[in-house]
Formats: C-alpha cells, sequence, structure tokens
C-alpha cells in the first residue's frame, strides 16, 4: 500500500473517532471517589482477578497482624476459611483505633478501611517495622469485598461496623463488653457468578488451602515464637493446623533440607542490629548440587533479591576464600573461589527487619535500601568468621564441597561452549533432529518436546510448520537432581534442548535469547511419560528458572482413550471422565474403545486435533508461586531419600502424574 493510501486511512480513523466524541471538556472528565478506583482497576492493586490475586486479600489482613507482632503487642493470630467461602482474620493485637480522626471525623478504623493511603505506618510512630507501607492493604480488601465486618476488642468494649463493596452500611456501634484486646475482619471477597455478574474475580475461583498454609507456615518461620492457626471449614473433615516455631529462620532452614542429608548437623546462624537494621541468617549446606535461599524484608518475600541478598553474597563469598586462604587450603597460585562455588548446595534464609524498607512498587520484590547492603555484609562477614574458627570440622567440609563446585564450574564451562550458538537464526548449529519452524518471532513459536522418534514422526506430521517445531528426546534425561551441571551438559539430550532453546545456561543464559515463548512438554499419558515430564520441569527448574517464571513452559494434556459409537466419537483424558462419558452415552451396546499407550500411537491427525490445535487443545502452563513447595516437591520425587517419596507419591498420586510447580 502507498503511503498517501495509508494517509487516508488514518484521516478516515481520526475523523471516525471525531464523530464519536464530538466535544472534549471538563464534562470527560472522571473523578473515581472512594474506592471505586480499586473496584474498576483491581489489578493495580493486587496483581490479577485469578486465584493469586484472591489469596492475596488474605495476606493483606495476615500481614496488618503480622506488623502487631513485629511491634510486641501480638501473640496469636488465626486464619479461618468458612464454609459459606468467606475468610475471617483474626489477632490478638492492640485493635484498629476506634476513637474519631481529628480531621476527617469519622472513627479511624472507618478512615483505614474506606480510603487509600491512610493507615499508622508512614512517620514511625504507630509501627516501627512493618511490611505495609502503601496504607493500602485493607481498603482494598474492603473494595473488593461483595461483604466485610470489623470488630474491634479494644477499651474493655466491642465495636463492629460493617460494609458492602467498600461502603459503609452503618456507623461503628458498640456491641458489648469484653477483657481483651484485636481485632477480627470477616470479608467475603467479591467473586462473579451467575447472580453476582458485577463480582471482581473470576467466576469459580477459590481459595487454595495448601497455598495458604505454606504463606502461614513461612510467616511462624520468620517471627519465631508467633502462634498462627489456619482452618479450613469448607471441607467434610475440617482442617486444622497450628504453626509455631521457637528456632525460628533456623528451623526454617531444617525444614527446607528435612528430605536431604546436610553436611553437617544444624544451621549456622548470625544475627545482628546495626543502624537500626536487624540482620537475621541461617544457612546449611546439603547433598544437592543447586542453591536456595531466600529473602525476606520486613517478612515480605522479596523473589528479585536486593540489597540484603548482594551484601550476603558478597561476605559469603569473601569470608570463605579469606578463611581458606588464611589456613592455607587455596595456595597463593590458585584462583579465589566464585561465588557461585561457595552457594553450591547451600540453603540459606536471609531476613531483615527496618523503619522505611524501600521496595520497588507495591508487589514488592526487590529491596533498594543501600545501606542495608553493608549492613549484612559486616554482619554475615563477623558471624561466619566466628563461626568457622570456632568449627574446624565443619569448616573444612564446607571447603571440601566449595573447592569441588569449582572444578566442577570449570568442567561446566567447557561443556557450555558446546552448546552455545553464534546467533539465533543460525541453523546449521540446532539439533540434527529438530523439526524447526518458519516464522522467526519466538513470541509466535511453540516448540513441542516429545518423547521418541515415533511420537516425534506423529507431531512433526500432524503439526504446523509455520510457528511449531517439534524436538524427539531419546528415552528419559538424566536427573538433574543427583548430579552437578558439568555432567548434565555431557547428556546428549539435555544439549539438544539448551541448543535449540537458544539462550544459554548458567552465566550465559539470556531470556531475550530464547527462541520459543511456548516450551511444551508433550509426553504419554502413562507412568513413563509422567517420569520424563517430572525430569523435564526438574532441569528447567534447577537451571533454566527464569522459563517458568516467565510463563513459558506448558505441559500438553493428550488424551488416554477414544471413544467411537456410531458416527460419534471423543476424546477423554482420564478413567473418571470415561466412566462419565459412558453413564452419558451408555454402555449397551458396548463403544468402541482405543487406549492410547503411547503418543505415536495416534495418527498424525489425531494428535494435532487433540493435543497440538490451539483451537482445540488443553494446555497446562506450569507455574512456581511458591519456591519452597516446589523445591520440596522436586526433592521428594527427584532425590534419594525412598520412604518420604513413597508416601508423598501416596498422599498425592494426582498431583504427581500431573505435576504443577
Amino acid at each position: 500500500m502507498s503511503n498517501e493510501g495509508n494517509k487516508n486511512n488514518i484521516s478516515d480513523i481520526i475523523a471516525a473517532t471525531t464523530h464519536v466524541n464530538a466535544t472534549y471538556d471538563e464534562s470527560q472528565i472522571q473523578v473515581l471517589e472512594g474506592l471505586e478506583a480499586v473496584r474498576r482497576r483491581p489489578g493495580m492493586y493486587i496483581g490479577t482477578t485469578d486465584v493469586a490475586g484472591l489469596e492475596h486479600l488474605v495476606y493483606e489482613i495476615v500481614d496488618n497482624s503480622i506488623d502487631e507482632a513485629l511491634a510486641g503487642y501480638c501473640e496469636n493470630i488465626e486464619v479461618l476459611l468458612n464454609a459459606d467461602g468467606s475468610v475471617t482474620v483474626q489477632d490478638d493485637g492492640r485493635g484498629f483505633p476506634v476513637g474519631i480522626h481529628p480531621k476527617l471525623k469519622r472513627p479511624a478504623v472507618e478512615v483505614c478501611l474506606t480510603m487509600l493511603h491512610a493507615g499508622g505506618k508512614f512517620d514511625g510512630a504507630g509501627y516501627k517495622v512493618s511490611g505495609g507501607l502503601h496504607g493500602v492493604g485493607a481498603a482494598v480488601v474492603n473494595a473488593l469485598s461483595k461483604k466485610l465486618t470489623v470488630t474491634v476488642h479494644q477499651n474493655g468494649k466491642i465495636y463492629e461496623q460493617s460494609y458492602e463493596r467498600g461502603k459503609p452500611l452503618g456507623d461503628l456501634e458498640i456491641i458489648g463488653e469484653t477483657h481483651v484486646t484485636g481485632t477480627i475482619i470477616c470479608f467475603l471477597p467479591d467473586i462473579k457468578s451467575k447472580d453476582n455478574p458485577d463480582g471482581v474475580f473470576d467466576e469459580g475461583v477459590s481459595f487454595r488451602l495448601e497455598t495458604l498454609r505454606s504463606r502461614l507456615r513461612e510467616m511462624a518461620f520468620l517471627n519465631k515464637g508467633i502462634n498462627i492457626f489456619i482452618g479450613d471449614y469448607r471441607l467434610e473433615e475440617p482442617f486444622e493446623k497450628n504453626f509455631h516455631f521457637e528456632g525460628g529462620i533456623q528451623e526454617f532452614v531444617k525444614y527446607i533440607n528435612r528430605n536431604k542429608t546436610v553436611l553437617f548437623d544444624e544451621p549456622i546462624y548470625i544475627e545482628g542490629v546495626k543502624n537500626d537494621v536487624a540482620v537475621e541468617v541461617a544457612m546449611q549446606y546439603n547433598d544437592s548440587y543447586v542453591e536456595n535461599t531466600f529473602s525476606f524484608a520486613n517478612n515480605v518475600r522479596t523473589p528479585e533479591g536486593g540489597t540484603h541478598l548482594s551484601g550476603f553474597y558478597t561476605a559469603l563469598t569473601s569470608t570463605i576464600n579469606d578463611y581458606a586462604r588464611k589456613y592455607k587450603i587455596l595456595k597463593d597460585s590458585d584462583a579465589n573461589l566464585k561465588g557461585e562455588d561457595v552457594r553450591e548446595s547451600l540453603v540459606a534464609i536471609i531476613s531483615v527487619k527496618m523503619h522505611e524498607p524501600q521496595f520497588e512498587g507495591q508487589t514488592k520484590s526487590k529491596l533498594g535500601n543501600s545501606d542495608v547492603r553493608g549492613v549484612v555484609s559486616s554482619t554475615v562477614s563477623e558471624g561466619l568468621s566466628n563461626f568457622l574458627e570456632e568449627n574446624p570440622g565443619v569448616a573444612r567440609a564446607i571447603l571440601d564441597r566449595c573447592l569441588a563446585a569449582a572444578r566442577a564450574r570449570e568442567a561446566a564451562r567447557k561443556a557450555r561452549e558446546l552448546t552455545r550458538r553464534k546467533t539465533v537464526l543460525e541453523s546449521a548449529a540446532l539439533p540434527g533432529k529438530l523439526a524447526d519452524c518458519s516464522e522467526t518471532d519466538p513470541a509466535k513459536c511453540e516448540l513441542f518436546i516429545v518423547e521418541g522418534d515415533s511420537a516425534g514422526g506423529s507431531a512433526k506430521t500432524g503439526r504446523d510448520r509455520h510457528y511449531q517445531a517439534i524436538l524427539p528426546l531419546r528415552g528419559k534425561i538424566l536427573n538433574v537432581e543427583k548430579t552437578r551441571v558439568d555432567r548434565a551438559l555431557a547428556n546428549a539430550e539435555i544439549k539438544n534442548m539448551i541448543t535449540a532453546f537458544g539462550c544459554g545456561i548458567g552465566d550465559d543464559f539470556d531470556i531475550n535469547k530464547l527462541r520459543y515463548h511456548r516450551i511444551v512438554c508433550m509426553t504419554d499419558a502413562d507412568v513413563d511419560g509422567a517420569h520424563i515430564r517430572v525430569l523435564l520441569l526438574t532441569f528447567f527448574y534447577r537451571y533454566m528458572r527464569p522459563l517458568i517464571d516467565k510463563g513459558y513452559v506448558y505441559i500438553a494434556m493428550p488424551p488416554l482413550y477414544k471413544v467411537s459409537k456410531g458416527k460419534k466419537e471423543a476424546y477423554v483424558y482420564d478413567d473418571a471422565e470415561l466412566e462419565k462419558l459412558l453413564d452419558e452415552i451408555g454402555r449397551d451396546p458396548m463403544p468402541e474403545l482405543q487406549r492410547y499407550k503411547g503418543l505415536g500411537e495416534m495418527s498424525a491427525e489425531q494428535l494435532w486435533q487433540t493435543t497440538m490445535n490451539p483451537e482445540t487443545r488443553t494446555m497446562l502452563r506450569v507455574s512456581s508461586e511458591d519456591a519452597v513447595a516446589a523445591d520440596e516437591t522436586l526433592s521428594l520425587l527427584m532425590g534419594d531419600q525412598v520412604e518420604p517419596r513413597r508416601n508423598f507419591i501416596r498422599d498425592n498420586y494426582d498431583m504427581v502424574t500431573d505435576l504443577d510447580l
């Protein structure tokens, strides 16, 4: 099309737009009052309106109770999942202030629950340490709840007020007397349904007990001595659990390592306070080959790390090198150990608490306080140096582990050279069995990793060659949970995957060079297929974690049966679905059943229609919302300890055969 033609089209669009919006004046300016902005744009405050956003509401209220605990006024927190879908959070803190706000002439509790950026955490007078600094938590929960009731025990009286979608249903009232203090908030999330089409959250979402339980257990670890109770009364048999850890983050490290063999019995524990920053570190080495470090600031998980984590890394590397030099474990001619050498097989928890943490945005994924780096570094250097001097046997075991990691790192560097490609488009360097696609935009490209040449043949024939690539694997790949990266990189199937992806591995990893934004594990719908899928996910999680974090890894869902009766055909994906279909269509005469033992038994057309066609297929996106739980699952399934794995598989058969990290 010519430039003139483009101009005409643009002019037409502008003219049409101008016709629709004939005037633009003061009447076009909207002012959203109160909490209306939260309901209009909930994603700005809780990230999403799916189950993750739903659970974020619980965390916001619990964080307020935790802040009371940090201030020294709360020992017990209860979280109850009620049968009607509501959640009750109760604590024995000081209780929301109920007095009249001097400027707004309304009860302070109402101000906190109906106005954004209203709270007691801005000037440090109410809370010296707090995870919630933006003053939007409780108000956002109120705005996104169909109904919320707050009950405050304070000054010998019980105060109560109810709200509907953020708006008070009446004034704060005194409903009784009490001899305790604390706050009870009960809220019913505003979930869409046929009867509630104006709801905020996606239809059908509900709280996940396991996710909430994991987060509350984490909070109990980070605040030693506090009691956190969770009860799920939606179940026929209610679930109840109380978390209490006197050892704090030391017990957290033990919990993470409970299914691993550790290098020494008790975690190294370091604590200190400098410049009004409290630092706690617990660390322990195990028999794996991967690092698991988790950092927190004022109880808030910082998955992207920050200054506290970099301070820890600096101190760990320099202290171990200094010790190795002092006792001639490293000779003068030897190079220093690198950070990755001293962190291999390490589990560490870094927790800092301060008055004014500077988080990156409301998601609080990274800590930015520059002074914290030095505080953590000096605290860890001093504490770790003393520990190594006082425990020479443990120190030597750690150094031997680090030196072995350094040797493996050098071997891995040489192995990586074999998997590195010069450019993203250099097809000559691609694996021979890869059937690539013609599309060059990674956002449009899919790579199906399939099991064996037979399935690979069907997939290659049935695919859309424009945007779908196929990489067959020969058998089961190496279990990277039990081996170092140098051996993993020597494995032919793993090398083929790394080369096909194009984004490198380890220090060379660059997500921007990834050639496919959908990497699909397409294995057979049987036990062997499930095992291969877990092996693949273990590799991605341990060595290419950003692929999962970015949402680029998927699990294909091939059917297990084809059911034919007369001219009608249907595909079902498990035995329960088969039984349901047979009940619907009748068993007399019995329909013809075809059970697919493997993808290779499907024709190319069947594989396309059931598993690869974007219009008809079902795929699961792999996520790692809870890194601790994901690490625990992989350690159980892929580690050396048999009894814990047997118990886990027996109790969680469905999850093992359909793993979602």
